[in-house]
């Protein structure tokens, strides 16, 4: 397998491509409205912003699995930075979200967070990731020693309230809601088994 180094470098360029993608779309549509993102510009971004950051906390519980899958147990060395780029899109969704249609008004945030739940659930899950990213260096994962773990479980309610958020705004179709649904109980239900046949060949020692 390639270096470290190297794969760490690919990986960045792909999870920082549909960020990129958006910003050159962003670019076109400042200079031909309508042109790239339809005709309401900011849902568009928003809700760009939200799926892939949905995906790429997918694709952070995913690490383990896969690593265990192709008995790779170095790639989850690479999961950090997957999980720094999903929280990256999260806040990037809510950025937008605040900054074009809340118009930074606190007034209007507290009133859709106490009339709209699914924005309640949606802020819940940007919350829950916050420590998560503020606590993701070896300095810190030193300084908490086993609490680090515990702490950083935070993202399988993060994962299941981002989930939340995108199946109670789906209004037209339900299908992107259950395949994120399907492949987060999949995830789910491999760390499920995995921690039972720990278990089970702990007791047969």
């Amino acid at each position: 397998m390639p270096p470290l180094g190297a794969q760490k470098a690919v990986l960045f360029v792909l999870l920082g491509l549909p960020l990129g993608l958006l910003g050159w779309d962003v670019w076109g549509e400042l200079a031909e409205p309508g042109s790239t993102l339809g005709p309401d510009p900011q849902e568009a971004m928003l809700h760009r912003l939200g799926t892939w950051g949905l995906r790429f906390l997918l694709l952070t519980l995913a690490v383990s699995p896969l690593a265990r899958l192709l008995r790779r147990p170095e790639l989850v060395r690479l999961r950090r930075q997957v999980g720094l780029w999903a929280f990256a899109y999260v806040l990037a969704h809510f950025t937008v979200y605040l900054t074009l249609l809340a118009g930074l008004d606190p007034t209007v945030l507290l009133g859709d967070v106490y009339k709209r739940p699914y924005i309640t659930v949606g802020l819940g899950a940007l919350l829950a990731l916050v420590p998560l990213a503020v606590t993701s260096t070896r300095g810190w994962q030193r300084r908490l020693g086993r609490r680090w773990k515990a702490l950083h479980r935070l993202i399988h309610p993060a994962a299941i309230a981002a989930w939340i958020h995108l199946l109670w705004l789906s209004k037209a179709s339900y299908q992107d809601a259950i395949v994120y649904g399907l492949v987060l109980a999949a995830l789910f239900g491999e760390r499920i088994a995995f921690a039972l046949r720990r278990r089970a060949a702990k007791a047969a020692r």
